[in-house]
């Protein structure tokens, strides 16, 4: 039941000692304000390096030729290991948990490219068309390189948006045909990808056209491919599986760990996960502290103001007060005050990740960083119930000094100075 008394003797105290209740509100107020933004930072960072890794599926692997650095069975040191067709077509028949594979290749020598008057320096990769399944990006115009393109040796290729705003600055790229080392290849498609530093400018064409045309035999630079359905034990053997085969297939130790290089996504992804699991467990941490801080604030100031109320409480008492209504006065200011500083700073808190996530800020005063942070938020459920949490804390840190309060002698209190 409302007790509008109570309510205006409670005010009337705030009002009496206003910077003191500021102060513990505004430690309550930080803490709450802390908890969310930093909760909801460490969300947007979450997010933001989910959203950039995820150019790679979560479940590929990549294999890369390095250089021995022991001899071995007459392979000398330092010798370099040179993937090629021969060891995609053997993965793809030893390794049974395979979806997709693809081999990236290269393009000896210089790397000009040009459309009329314009030209460009831009990083032009051979693959297969199973590419798209290990490798997200999006298709924005026409269409991806396909198995006709490949089997039959066509001069197509796929352009990131970024090279098509250097080439066709004023027209459309689909159809036409760009020079790359004075050979022309038509454009089918346009895609977009995000990266680490924003200055991705990659174009695709059929790996059979560069091995053919481009003297480069059947060599290749990188071997991806996906897995099905496989734990990070079971993918760990198959890294043993990959480096087994190839030391075979290339004569170098299986103890030469840089003889290749196997970069396995599955092991990251879990890496990835645990890092910002342990972020979220340091955050609450600190959030914790600092509300805790916030609440020994509101145990400090109860017990300062039972020691100032002190003839007063037992002047209640003495003309019948009773001790649940002496509680229930110290209880319900304890209350309020923990329960309007945890809105406020909760309000706040959420406000500013919304004025971050609204107003692009991140991107704005440093742009490098916003790749890596997006759309910070916070759970509402944790946040409410984060706040919920510190007004029951906070009516614990008054609930001792109200019952010390109920606990004094009206004769004691009388002859308190």
């Amino acid at each position: 039941m409302f007790d509008r008394d109570k309510w205006n003797e409670i005010f009337s105290t705030i009002r009496k000692n206003k910077t003191r209740t500021f102060l513990t509100g505004f430690s309550v107020a930080t803490g709450i304000f802390m908890l969310i933004f930093l909760l909801g930072a460490g969300r947007g960072l979450r997010n933001g390096m989910k959203d950039v890794f995820a150019q790679d599926a979560t479940n590929s692997m990549q294999i890369y030729g390095g250089r021995t650095t022991k001899a071995y069975k007459g392979t000398p040191e330092g010798k370099r290991i040179q993937m090629k067709n021969a060891d995609l077509l053997s993965l793809k028949k030893s390794i049974e948990k395979m979806d997709a594979i693809s081999a990236m290749s290269y393009i000896p020598g210089a790397e000009v490219i040009s459309y009329k008057d314009n030209f460009g320096n831009f990083n032009v990769s051979p693959i297969h068309d199973t590419y798209q399944e290990i490798t997200n990006f999006d298709i924005l115009k026409g269409r991806f390189l396909n198995k006709k393109d490949i089997k039959g040796y066509r001069k197509v290729v796929i352009i990131q948006d970024e090279v098509e705003k250097v080439l066709f600055p004023k027209e459309a790229a689909i159809g036409k045909y760009i020079n790359i080392n004075k050979i022309k290849f038509k454009v089918v498609g346009v895609f977009s990808k995000k990266d680490f530093d924003g200055n991705s400018r990659d174009i695709y064409i059929p790996i059979t056209v560069a091995q053919k045309i481009f003297n480069n035999n059947d060599h290749v630079r990188r071997i991806s491919f996906t897995l099905n359905d496989v734990s990070l034990e079971e993918s760990k053997e198959i890294e043993k599986q990959i480096t087994y085969q190839m030391a075979a297939r290339h004569n170098f130790s299986r103890e030469d760990k840089n003889a290749l290089w196997i970069q396995n996504s599955i092991e990251q992804s879990k890496g990835f996960a645990d890092l910002f699991s342990g972020i979220e467990k340091f955050v609450w941490i600190i959030g914790v502290f600092t509300i805790l801080l916030g609440v020994i604030g509101v145990f400090n100031i109860m017990m300062i103001v039972v020691k100032e109320r002190t003839k007063e409480i037992g002047i209640r008492k003495a003309i019948g007060a009773s001790p649940i209504s002496v509680v229930s006065l110290v209880l319900m200011e304890a209350i309020f005050i923990t329960a309007a500083s945890g809105y406020v700073g909760l309000i706040a808190g959420v406000g500013l990740l919304e004025t971050i996530s609204k107003f692009n800020l991140i991107e704005k005063l440093y742009p490098p960083a916003a790749i890596y942070f997006l759309n910070p938020q916070v759970d509402m459920g944790i946040a409410i119930g984060a706040t919920i949490v510190l007004v029951i804390t906070g009516a614990l840190a008054g609930f001792f000094p109200a019952r010390r309060a109920a606990s004094i002698r009206p004769i004691e209190a009388l002859r308190d100075e």
